[in-house]
C-alpha cells in the first residue's frame, strides 16, 4: 500500500485537503457520489460528519446514491460547495458532474484507479496504481479519503491556511476577460457559479436546458461538450 503513495500522489492529496478545509471554513457541504461503489460514497460521507478523534469538529457531507445522479447532484449543491466522487474515469454520471460542477460553481475532488481522467477532469485527482483499490477495509480508495479527512483537520489546526486572499483592484484585469461555464435552464437564462443569470444565446443558436455554454460579458459565445 505505501507503493500507492508516491510523492505526486502525496502533493495532490495535501492540495486537496488544503482546498477542502478552505471551502469547510467558508461554509461549504461536501457532496459524495460513487455510482458503482456505493458504500464508498456513504464511508466518507460518515468520516467528515461523524469524526472518531475525540475534538475534531463534524463537517457537513452527504453522500449521494441511486439513480439518476446528475440531476440529484444539480438540486442539491450551492455555490462553493464540493463535490467528491469515487469512481472510475469512464463512469458516465460523474464525468458528467465534473463537466457540469463549474456551471453549479462547486469544486471538485475525484479519486479512482486505473486510466486517469484527462487533465482538469476536477479540481484535485487522488489516482492509484492499487491492482484491487475497492477493498472494504484495507483498499487504497480508503486509504486515500482517511488521509485526506485527517489532512483537512491537520489544516484546521492552523487557521492561517483557511483564507485565500481575495482580489482587491476595483476592476481586475483577469476577471474582466473571463469566460465562465453556464448550464441553460430556460430561455434565455443561465445558471453559472453566481447564479442564475440572463444571457443572450444568439451567436449559438437554439438551446435547450442542460445545455452547457461558454459564457462572456452576458453573452453565450460558444457550447462546450466533453
Amino acid at each position: 500500500m505505501t507503493a500507492a503513495l508516491d510523492q505526486d500522489l502525496s502533493d495532490d492529496l495535501a492540495a486537496a485537503a488544503l482546498s477542502l478545509a478552505r471551502s469547510f471554513a467558508a461554509g461549504a457541504t461536501l457532496w459524495c457520489l460513487a455510482p458503482d461503489w456505493e458504500p464508498h460514497a456513504q464511508h466518507v460521507a460518515v468520516e467528515f460528519v461523524h469524526p472518531v478523534i475525540v475534538g475534531k469538529k463534524a463537517l457537513p457531507a452527504v453522500a449521494l446514491t441511486g439513480p439518476g445522479l446528475v440531476a440529484t447532484t444539480r438540486v442539491s449543491v450551492r455555490p462553493g460547495d464540493v463535490v467528491l466522487a469515487v469512481a472510475a474515469a469512464a463512469e458516465p454520471a460523474v464525468r458528467e458532474v465534473m463537466l457540469r460542477a463549474p456551471a453549479w460553481g462547486v469544486d471538485t475532488l475525484w479519486i479512482g484507479s486505473g486510466v486517469r481522467p484527462p487533465d482538469g477532469a476536477a479540481g484535485h485527482v487522488l489516482w492509484l496504481e492499487d491492482p484491487d483499490p475497492r477493498l472494504p477495509a484495507t483498499g487504497g480508495f480508503v486509504l486515500i479519503y482517511h488521509l485526506l479527512w485527517e489532512l483537512t483537520h491537520v489544516c484546521f489546526e492552523h487557521p492561517g491556511l483557511l483564507t485565500t486572499q481575495e482580489c482587491a483592484d476595483e476592476v481586475c484585469i483577469t476577471c474582466s476577460d473571463e469566460g465562465r461555464l453556464g448550464e441553460v435552464v430556460g430561455p434565455g437564462r443561465v445558471r453559472t457559479a453566481t447564479g442564475v443569470e440572463d444571457v443572450e444565446t444568439m451567436l449559438v443558436g437554439a438551446v435547450a436546458p442542460g445545455d452547457l455554454l461558454l459564457v462572456h460579458a452576458g453573452t453565450a459565445i460558444s457550447r462546450v461538450t466533453a
